[in-house]
């Protein structure tokens, strides 16, 4: 269990402190919902969590087989819905892997890394309302 402690600061800002580390955040509305877009939105949170959590479950199948990921590049794309009520309708996510590795693994290796992204658990947390394409470039 973690704790994580927020607090409204005013102006639909926000400061999150993460509890284990102390390390700090902030959120701002974006300023197509009354806030200023200052940094992060909540929303921009969960896009954020998506696509480092993917590539975090990549670097762990690949540490166990000593392989590196360092310099793959995961893209995410948030989309809002159009109409009320607002919420996320799609997160389109390109994953790159530098061809250094790409040339390194075979084709079982490759189904793994691109199985661990695809259960990862912030995928796996994700309703199915959320359409979630996911793109592997293994440029090798």
């Amino acid at each position: 269990m973690v704790d994580i402690d927020i607090e409204y600061q005013g102006d639909l800002h926000c400061r999150a402190t993460h509890g284990p580390s102390a390390s700090v955040l902030e959120t701002d509305a974006p300023v197509d919902n009354h806030g200023r877009g200052e940094t992060f939105s909540p929303t921009d949170l969960v896009a954020t969590g998506l696509g480092s959590c993917m590539v975090t479950l990549m670097g762990i199948r690949a540490r166990e087989r000593e392989l590196t990921l360092t310099g793959t590049r995961v893209h995410v794309k948030k989309h809002m819905t159009a109409t009320p009520p607002r919420r996320i309708a799609r997160l389109a996510v390109d994953i790159v892997v530098p061809a250094e590795l790409a040339t390194a693994v075979d084709g079982p290796t490759r189904e793994l890394l691109e199985h661990a992204a695809l259960t990862c658990p912030v995928r796996l947390s994700l309703l199915d309302a959320i359409e979630v394409p996911v793109s592997f470039d293994w440029q090798g």
